[in-house]
């Protein structure tokens, strides 16, 4: 098996047993970026001398019998909205297109204490803001299974860098489905914790109540691995939780016979392609199968989760990316006063789907609209979190729906039609909303040979339980075939 073709417990195994160092794993991925990222464009940067000079400290520490964790070793890419000190972290915009930060990002230094190896930082839609990648400065990232499709988004780029074995896992964001639309777009396992499971300190704001970092792997037992180790309360998030971390690879395959799995009927409708409803049909057999209680459930307030997420989303936004003003650290446009400096900033810094969503929030934020907006907003994301508590407290493990309404689409197919765009989040969101843990595994592939994911949501901290199901569902892994 070729090196980058390796899962986290595969090439655990190999470093264990000498089969090669963490250097010569760490410079095959380099050169597989190399190679092929011409054409996927999963990256933004590539961090190749830290790389090796990382694989080379975990080869010393192996060397010493000091072996950190199963991540050792192991090459990994960040989201490019995460921060690693020495290094830019541009969240696709041309506002931070120079930003290096000073300091690590929570989740990446647990990461690197466990041994992990940066190969660089990977592409996304600008802020985090889209459904596609398509909407970064740095030009968009293409699906790993058809050139001319897209990735999903915003963790586009995490995505498509698993999937066409140019990192090993990676780390994303998901704020209304941006894990797990890459993952069901690109064929890989995505993963979104319970919100506060994962600290965001060090992770660029977007909707700072809905963010959460989320996880893309190969395997589920590889997003288990990495969840186990960034998981926990960390002290710089206040809205990180204090539970107790589990170690979730020992779920994974583990006998889910007994198991009550709901499928809830608001997820199953006429604007769900036909193959992916197929599909959700043959998983309910398995599960079946398998001995698992599969019933009907139902989600009322689903229907408005779109909409809420969208008020509230860019409200937060507004407010959070008030502070890119020229004047602190980014991008600053020259201008005869302050204020026309600010305007000019603004202007040039921010993309178009980014400066939509600003003046959306600001708009629902407004003297005379933020009762009538941004308030009926928070009474309707509490009815949707009341929906899943009702369904969880009838002792439901978790359910079991689409991950989007169809497989990925073409290159542009939505970008002059937001409102499509934003129904590509129509499964997703209600998750976010109701601060829940949602799994994603690859299932099958379409009559186009494209991925079809299939979401698993779990009640709060309850991560184990979608990974004992979920492991059960994933297929043989999916590999795109690249043409090299």
């Amino acid at each position: 098996m070729p090196i980058t073709d390796m899962t986290i417990r595969d090439m655990a195994q190999a470093l264990e047993a000498k089969q090669f160092s963490a250097e010569e794993a760490t410079r095959a991925h380099l050169e597989r970026i190399a190679r092929v990222d011409e054409k996927i464009h999963a990256f933004i940067s590539v961090t190749a001398e830290q790389a090796i000079a990382a694989a080379q400290a975990a080869d010393q520490r192996r060397a010493k019998g000091e072996v950190r964790s199963p991540l050792d070793g192991v090459p990994m890419a960040l989201k490019d909205i995460i921060c690693a000190k020495g290094t830019h972290t541009t969240c696709a915009s041309k506002m931070l297109e120079s930003y290096v930060p000073p300091y690590n990002a929570t989740c990446w230094q647990r990461l690197e204490d466990a041994g992990a190896v940066l190969l660089g930082k990977v592409n996304m839609d600008e802020f985090a803001m889209g459904s596609s990648t398509e909407s970064s400065a740095f030009g968009p990232t293409r699906n790993p299974f058809d050139l001319d499709c897209v990735p999903g988004g915003s963790s586009g780029g995490s995505a498509a860098a698993v999937a066409a074995d140019l990192a090993v896992y990676s780390l994303g964001t998901d704020t209304g489905g941006s894990v797990r639309q890459p993952a069901h777009f690109c064929g890989v396992v995505g993963i979104k914790p319970t919100y506060g499971r994962i600290s965001r300190f060090g992770v660029v704001p977007y909707a700072s109540s809905l963010d959460q970092v989320g996880i893309l792997a190969k395997t589920c037992y590889d997003a288990a691995t990495v969840l186990e180790i960034v998981a926990g309360k960390d002290k710089m998030d206040s809205t990180s939780a204090p539970y107790p971390v589990k170690a979730y690879n020992q779920f994974c395959d583990s006998d889910i016979s007994g198991m009550r799995i709901g499928v809830p009927k608001e997820f199953i409708s006429d604007a769900i392609d036909v193959e992916i409803r197929q599909q959700l049909e043959e998983a309910v057999t398995q599960l079946r199968a398998l001995g698992a209680q599969v019933e009907d459930v139902s989600l009322p307030h689903t229907a408005y989760a779109l909409p809420a997420y969208y008020v509230l989303a860019t409200a937060e936004a507004s407010s959070n990316l008030a502070r890119y003003d020229g004047v602190r650290y980014g991008l600053r446009v020259p201008a005869g006063n302050m204020r026309d400096m600010f305007v000019a900033t603004r202007n040039a810094g921010f993309g178009t789907e980014v400066k939509r969503r600003i003046m959306l929030g600001t708009y629902a934020l407004s003297s005379g609209y933020y009762d009538a907006y941004y308030n009926k907003t928070l009474q309707v994301r509490t009815l949707i979190k009341q929906d899943y508590d009702t369904i969880f407290a009838q002792g439901f493990d978790c359910l079991l729906t689409p991950t989007a309404p169809t497989t990925a689409f073409k290159l542009g197919a939505h970008t002059s039609d937001p409102l499509t765009m934003y129904m590509q989040d129509i499964c997703t969101v209600p998750i976010n909303m109701a601060g829940l843990p949602a799994l994603v595994v690859p299932y099958a592939l379409s009559s186009q040979g494209l991925p079809i994911g299939l979401q698993l949501i779990g009640s709060g901290f309850a991560e184990e339980k979608l990974l004992a199901v979920g492991s059960r569902l994933e297929s043989v892994r999916l590999l795109p075939d690249l043409d090299e």
